[in-house]
């Protein structure tokens, strides 16, 4: 029988994020980039950056404006991402949006599609850890106002996206079988990532609002079965571009309230 994790969520830890260090401010709105390529858009095209190690990530601040908003990432995988945002929360950060790539579960998403996710359907392992998960599908939400905003912008920035979408997190991204992209697209999912439900859930236990946007990188969702990478298409190369551009445009509107 496993630790029944649900029964301690009023129990502080005893390794506080961050441990005993005392911490230089973030700022109270935080971007988290998963992808490399993406964190590299960033510190291209946004001015000048101040850079930090920030565990196996980078932490980028602005030196002229330091209570502004912090970029970090990249990261990869429930347990890691959720490290990350503990301590940007430990740092001061108070909303957070998350910036990656998802793979396509329906014929409808193609590579350089965008996604604003509302739910995301938990198969991973860190979620537990700060939500009680019943049932046997659990599914956990992004925070409902960001989320609308984050969809209004994106309107208004002429970009199309699906909205108030389900996805599915996973910790196994060579395990994405057939059998397991039908059910999950049968439960509603339209994509599927690697941490999420995860972030949402941590966020949610620590009351800090969060959301998500994706970009769709490859396909699943194929009626013959077979993958679609679409890493190296130019379509998506664009649409990263710009999410880039309305991710950091409303992180830097969070830090002054929304």
């Amino acid at each position: 029988m496993s630790y029944p994790t649900w029964s301690d969520l009023n129990s502080p830890s005893i390794v506080p994020p961050l441990g005993q260090r005392e911490a230089q401010s973030v700022g109270p709105a935080a971007l988290m980039v998963s992808a490399d390529p993406d964190m590299g858009l960033i510190r291209q095209g946004f001015g000048k950056w101040q850079s930090r190690a920030f565990f196996n990530s980078s932490l980028l601040t602005k030196r002229e404006d330091p209570l502004g908003i912090s970029v970090t990432g990249p990261y990869i995988g429930a347990p890691y991402g959720v490290m990350l945002l503990e301590s940007l929360i430990a740092k001061g950060a108070r909303a957070v949006i998350v910036l990656g790539w998802c793979g396509g579960l329906s014929p409808d998403l193609l590579p350089g599609d965008l996604v604003v996710v509302e739910k995301a359907l938990v198969d991973e392992g860190t979620s537990r850890h700060y939500m009680n998960l019943p049932g046997d599908l659990p599914t956990v939400n992004a925070d409902a106002r960001l989320t609308a905003t984050l969809a209004a912008d994106l309107e208004t920035a002429g970009l199309g996206a699906h909205s108030q979408t389900t996805i599915w997190t996973t910790d196994a991204i060579y395990r994405e079988t057939p059998e397991k992209v039908s059910w999950y697209r049968d439960q509603g999912a339209c994509a599927v990532e690697m941490e999420c439900s995860a972030l949402f859930a941590a966020a949610s236990f620590r009351k800090i609002p969060i959301a998500a946007l994706l970009v769709v990188s490859d396909s699943l969702g194929r009626a013959d079965g077979r993958w679609d990478p679409g890493f190296n298409k130019k379509r998506f190369k664009t649409m990263r571009k710009q999410a880039c551009g309305v991710a950091m445009a409303l992180t830097g509107k969070l830090a002054h309230g929304f």
